[in-house]
């Protein structure tokens, strides 16, 4: 995890710092408001968020860091140390999943003392039973009001710092409350009974928000901590030897070399320099196959070697690294809190203390209005004070709180071990909404690795083809080559493998001046001649239009063709096709059966024809906008928007840049390879893969309704305990049930989505 730090950002008036940190002892989503409610009250605080579900804290303002410090000590909560691990191994890790629930309690002290005192009031409730001496039954109660007070401690300081500090009323003030008053009128062992449920209750819940932790730090378990360096020394004149030593994997540094042995998992970014193996990347990718890797080849940190040994050049530091990034950008993503988990924040906030006068007023109303007693004549729940006692316990929102943050997290963090990287809940959330996707074609729909198939140069009587023995054609090419040697663009890479293969890459120099435009070609100066390829708008632009009838027919085909033009003449023209992929009609038949009522839009910057025919041959487009540039995008973006509802965008996150930021959702393909794409788009698929769609919408939808499903648990929870705990039906410890049960309910509801297929 990353480290606890004070950084300056440019977001920031002069003069404030943001704070990004870990929190200790934080065990649920009420914990989280509290801390949250208790450092704003600190002078200078403009901002702060706190996450329970990554333990994270983010603050504004001009407030130090050991005044943020003193707070949380002050609330009973403390910063993580850069150098703490992110959970004590005893407690979160070997406790939590290697032996289970008792073992996690067992390692607690407070735990220890409820489990003991829990026993001890059983044992002792059963012998005053059976002897029946008043003096042991006196015994016995005076067992369980040290019980309360033994137990109940914690709980009581905790409930009086959130007050003082928070000024805020949360479930350990109200269960205080409770056990107390049940002393008050002589119910000791109800009140015993609150405090040890209370107490093991809340180990419960930090045993599944321990559990839902984990989920999300296994991403990070990923990147091994050692790695073996490869260091040159020299044995004798003219000779070196290899020393291997091995390092932390902290501290590689770009250009380092190191040796990943068969079964071992790669320590950082690199490609490979030597060796040959394949690489098990299904847990940073989601890539379900072993890919070869041989020289050259790029590799990524905590992917598992399989069969052969490879030494790997360093090209990231660890920290920077795509599964620690990937890591980074899910904990990132949890302050971009959906609607709904907003809407519960602020409702949580005045839901408690609107609890807290209903039940005083259901005291009053009981007693004064009705008649009824205050406290019933032998005890027991027939009394009004008791009745508003069980509200006090209902009143803990932690289950509504806890509702939509583990959900979430458990989503972001099954679709990340698959290959798709989610930037947050409000993403995930609206992507739940869209019914349109609009898809960039070339990269997305087809390949994105278009050839060459046809030249022609002007003044040739032959048929346009690619494999033709001519000196006009090959001039073409060789011209084209001089301006499209720089750029990155597919059809640049198509014509200069082409020009390559033919001896034609380097028959001119390269071109000087170079200005690309965009959606239309690019453009050079050779030798005082200049040089453009592109497309009919382009040389339109120019006034490179004299000689563009000769390419008429060839243009009309269903291709991508690029006319070169020397100064005012077309020269040539180039055909180039991309191939469509073999999974895009199988994806998209599957999205239609996922997504209802879904509307699909091709964009792209070919020609009509060759658009009609990409999607004659996909055959589940319903709309195609060809010759568009990027701007033209933004406006079909707008147009489906208005027309459909929420849009998805689907492109490769460089190119499509301006439309993936104007749609709902933008979509990147491949970020595996792409930094920017993990960092500008919405979502990323870690694998150049559009098999990983389908998945993704039905994750979002699912997503969205076990949301709903945790709401209204809670909600329906609650009002059926007030319906129970006003005429006098429930009892207090089965509030401290109802409360615990409820919470523990929507968590384990929520983890679901770790395992959603």
């Amino acid at each position: 995890m990353s480290p606890p730090q004070v950084i300056p950002p440019s977001s920031t008036a002069p003069g404030e710092l943001v704070l990004h940190a870990k929190i200790a002892g934080m065990d649920c989503g009420s914990c989280a408001l509290t801390i949250e409610d208790g450092l704003r009250q600190l002078p200078g605080v403009r901002r702060v968020s706190v996450d329970f579900t990554t333990e994270s804290l983010e603050l504004e303002g001009e407030a130090s860091r050991a005044q943020v410090e003193e707070r949380l000590r002050q609330l009973g909560y403390r910063l993580r140390g850069a150098e703490e691990a992110p959970a004590p191994p005893s407690v979160a890790r070997t406790a939590a999943h290697t032996h289970g629930f008792l073992a996690f309690l067992l390692a607690e002290p407070q735990q220890r003392l409820a489990l003991a005192a829990a026993f001890a009031v059983l044992i002792a409730s059963g012998v005053a039973a059976a002897s029946g001496a008043p003096a042991v039954r006196s015994l016995l109660t005076l067992a369980l009001a040290a019980t309360v007070v033994l137990v109940g401690a914690p709980i009581f300081v905790t409930g009086l710092r959130a007050l003082i500090f928070s000024r805020r009323v949360n479930i350990d003030l109200l269960m205080t409350l409770a056990a107390l008053g049940a002393l008050a009128i002589g119910e000791a062992g109800e009140g015993a009974t609150v405090v040890v449920l209370f107490t093991l209750g809340e180990g419960l819940e930090r045993f599944s928000a321990a559990r839902a932790r984990e989920s999300l730090r296994s991403l990070l378990d990923l990147q091994p901590q050692t790695a073996t360096l490869l260091e040159r020394h020299a044995a004798e004149p003219g000779h070196e030897h290899l020393h291997a030593e091995v390092v932390p994997a902290a501290a590689l540094a770009p250009g380092d070399l190191i040796v990943v042995k068969p079964g071992e998992r790669i320590a950082a970014d690199g490609f490979v320099r030597s060796g040959s193996s394949s690489v098990d990347e299904a847990a940073v990718t989601g890539e379900s196959r072993p890919v070869a890797k041989g020289a050259g080849d790029a590799v990524l940190a905590g992917t598992v070697n399989a069969e052969g040994a490879l030494e790997v050049e360093v090209t990231r530091v660890a920290a920077d690294s795509t599964v620690a990034r990937i890591a980074r950008l899910i904990e990132q993503a949890r302050a971009q809190r959906s609607p709904a988990e907003r809407f519960i924040d602020r409702f949580a906030r005045w839901y408690t203390p609107a609890v807290v006068v209903i039940a005083v007023l259901v005291v009053a109303t009981g007693v004064l209005a009705w008649g009824g007693p205050l406290i019933a004549p032998g005890g027991g729940s027939g009394g009004w004070l008791y009745r508003g006692l069980a509200l006090l316990i209902v009143a803990c929102p932690c289950a509504l709180v806890i509702s939509i943050p583990v959900t979430v997290v458990s989503s972001l963090t099954r679709l990340a071990r698959s290959g798709v990287l989610v930037k947050g809940g409000e993403q995930l959330d609206r992507l739940a909404e869209v019914h349109t996707i609009a898809f960039d074609k070339t990269g997305t729909l087809t390949r994105g690795r278009p050839s060459v198939i046809a030249v022609q140069a002007r003044g040739c009587e032959h048929e346009p083809q690619r494999d033709v023995d001519c000196a006009g054609c090959d001039d073409v090419v060789a011209l084209a080559a001089s301006v499209e040697r720089s750029s990155e663009h597919p059809i640049a890479h198509a014509i200069m493998e082409w020009a390559r293969s033919r001896g034609l890459a380097h028959r001119y120099p390269p071109a000087k001046a170079i200005v690309a435009a965009a959606g239309s070609g690019v453009s050079g100066q050779l030798g005082g001649t200049a040089i453009a390829v592109g497309t009919e708008a382009l040389m339109s632009a120019r006034g490179s239009t004299n000689g563009a009838c000769e390419f008429s027919d060839f243009t009309a085909s269903a291709r991508t063709v690029m006319l070169v033009a020397r100064d005012s003449a077309v020269v040539g023209a180039i055909g180039v096709e991309d191939a469509v992929r073999e999974e895009t009609r199988a994806v998209l038949t599957e999205l239609r059966r996922a997504v209802p009522r879904l509307h699909t839009a091709m964009l792209t910057g070919d020609n009509p024809r060759v658009a009609a025919e990409v999607a004659s041959r996909i055959g589940e487009v319903d709309e195609v906008r060809a010759q568009l540039l990027p701007a033209d995008k933004l406006e079909a973006i707008e147009r489906l928007r208005r027309e459909h509802g929420p849009v998805a965008m689907v492109g490769d996150g460089i190119n499509d840049a301006p439309a993936l930021a104007r749609a709902d959702v933008g979509i990147a393909m491949g970020g595996g390879a792409c930094a920017q794409a993990m960092e500008t788009a919405d979502v990323v698929l870690m694998q150049d893969d559009l098999q990983r769609l389908p998945a993704l919408l039905r994750v979002a939808r699912r997503n969205r309704v076990i949301v709903k499903e945790n709401i209204a648990l809670s909600l329906v929870l609650k009002l059926a305990f007030l319906a129970l705990a006003i005429p006098g039906l429930a009892t207090l410890w089965l509030a401290v049930v109802a409360d615990v049960g409820t919470t523990v309910l929507v968590t384990l509801n929520g983890m679901r989505m770790l395992r959603a297929r």
